[in-house]
């Protein structure tokens, strides 16, 4: 068995419970990382977490609504208190929001996926930045779209929260770029998800690559070793 790229690292992953989020937290677990798996569904946690587990990994399974601010928030310092430092943070949550003509969204819907996709993040960059600067080389990765550049139509919250979301992280890799930090964005492109399939419901999605192939992908931009910096990394499969 080859050596574990990433022994004794703090992995923290949004989204864990399914889909890329989930594929990420057991490429972690797998190279030896402690996964610290957030996502909103307690069963689905706990699935992952039997896993981890099957894998002789360990995890630390916190029920978090990223819409709860406040929650959201009070991570830094709970971590902190634990472990006193983050090496990894994987921001992967993210909501696709109603497909619908600009002038017929909601507001509550609009506030909706701008808040999940873009503010949330803002507040754990905020709450974690300070341990990930703790760790002799913390990295942060999240998870952009194709929806930034395509601007297709009716696909407005997303596209705009997912634009916010690329200059939010490409300003804190600017910030960070004299410490020990690096932090990176993945386009994943089309993948076989519960969310692909809400957006694109006739689409066969044994046509596309699966979650675990975006592991490596992951994997690669959390090693200590990693020197990219405010990249935009568009995954192909192969």
């Amino acid at each position: 068995m080859s050596a574990q790229r990433l022994k004794d690292r703090i992995a923290l992953v949004t989204g864990a419970s399914r889909g890329i989020g989930r594929a990420a937290a057991l490429a972690y677990a797998r190279e030896g990382a402690h996964v610290i798996a957030v996502a909103r569904t307690a069963g689905a946690l706990e699935e992952l977490d039997d896993e981890i587990g099957e894998l002789g990994g360990s995890a630390t399974l916190i029920k978090l609504n990223l819409a709860h601010g406040d929650k959201v928030d009070a991570l830094g310092p709970s971590l902190y208190e634990r472990w006193g430092r983050l090496d990894i943070l994987a921001g992967n949550a993210g909501i696709l929001g109603p497909l619908s003509p600009l002038g017929h969204v909601s507001e509550r819907d609009w506030e909706q996926v701008l808040t999940i996709n873009l503010t949330a993040n803002w507040r754990l960059i905020r709450t974690l930045d300070p341990l990930l600067r703790k760790s002799d080389a913390g990295r942060a990765i999240f998870v952009s779209s194709g929806a930034v550049r395509n601007c297709r139509p009716y696909w407005g919250p997303y596209s705009v929260s997912k634009a916010g979301l690329e200059a939010l992280v490409k300003t804190y890799a600017a910030e960070v770029e004299n410490s020990s930090v690096r932090v990176n964005l993945i386009n994943p492109g089309p993948v076989a998800t519960a969310m692909r399939a809400k957006a694109m419901p006739g689409e066969d999605p044994d046509t596309l690559p699966k979650p675990e192939d975006l592991s490596e992908v992951f994997i690669e931009l959390a090693l200590p070793g990693c020197a990219r910096n405010g990249d935009l990394v568009n995954f192909t499969q192969g």
